[in-house]
């Protein structure tokens, strides 16, 4: 109620020790507080959230435009009402090294357990979309180590996402994947590998936990979990699912809604009012507001 139960630094060391099971972590992307708040009743045990949805929710594209602060507060919001660890796209660290550095101590302040980095130039646009351009390997050497360096918390994950793949292929992406992990990223995100030979390769050269990114409409294949555990992959990203299931939902429904004038025929398909209350948990804030103020002052007060 209101916030937490538990702390970031308690957050951040679950992630860690679910990374270190073997298992594959699922997590799919929040595009909203309440949207966290129903991963984790489903049973989810870590939630995302990306800067394409975070742009998007601001009627914005995803090239850049959003900066630091504007993410650190609006994950802040996120990590307010969930107990799950959240890990946050921080792009290219939003400018230099410095700016880097800054960007994870404000992302440490907003009680998530861990970002990534990319390598791609500032600014940046969509890992799918094609035109991408990366920064020399000795810039993003160099970004990785300043934000290791500007971290406080060690428990706080910092991922490097590599974007080379597209642009000088897969095995420049690899070479640039090690040289990340020997500055101190803990984990690595190889973006847009086009098939499983390609996630197999990355898999068996780097010896760090790995996330495979299952957008949908994307260059790459769509792997199930079993596909991608058995391919050793230690987290499934699903960042964009939940936005556009909603968009999609919400752009049916006003559809209906203008051409037969009611939601009537929309009832089936929406969140009950009893389902809303019980993801907010109403009862809990009843009980503690009659808790605060059931009592009786004596005369003369």
């Amino acid at each position: 109620m209101l916030h937490t139960r538990t702390t970031p630094a308690q957050r951040r060391r679950a992630l860690r020790e679910r990374l270190a099971t073997g298992r594959l972590l699922t997590m799919p992307g929040a595009f909203n507080p309440l949207s966290a708040r129903l991963i984790q009743d489903l049973g989810f045990e870590a939630a995302y959230l990306s800067g394409a949805v975070l742009a998007a929710d601001l009627g914005l594209p995803d090239i850049g435009l959003t900066t630091a602060t504007e993410i650190a507060d609006r994950a802040g919001r996120t990590t307010r009402v969930t107990d799950l660890p959240v890990l946050v796209d921080a792009d290219t660290g939003f400018g230099e090294p410095m700016n880097a550095a800054r960007t994870v101590q404000l992302m440490e302040d907003a009680g998530l357990a861990g970002l990534h980095l990319e390598d791609q130039v500032n600014p940046k646009r969509c890992g799918h979309l094609d035109g991408k351009t990366v920064v020399p390997r000795t810039d993003m050497v160099r970004r990785i180590r300043a934000a290791v360096d500007a971290r406080r918390d060690p428990d706080f994950l910092i991922m490097a996402r590599t974007d080379a793949r597209a642009v000088e292929g897969l095995t420049a992406a690899i070479d640039r994947a090690k040289a990340y992990v020997d500055v101190g990223a803990d984990a690595v995100f190889p973006e847009a590998l086009a098939d499983e030979a390609e996630f197999e390769a990355f898999r068996k050269a780097v010896d760090v936990p790995l996330l495979a990114n299952m957008t949908e409409f994307g260059k790459g294949p769509l792997l199930d979990a079993r596909t991608l555990q058995n391919l050793g992959y230690d987290i499934a990203l699903y960042p964009v699912t939940l936005l556009r299931l909603a968009m999609g939902a919400a752009e049916g429904g006003l559809r209906t809604l203008a051409a037969e004038g009611t939601q009537e025929s929309l009832l089936p398909r929406m969140q009950t009012r009893s389902r809303l209350y019980e993801l907010l948990d109403y009862q809990a804030y009843s009980a503690f507001d009659s808790a605060v103020f059931d009592f009786t002052l004596p005369p003369g007060n």
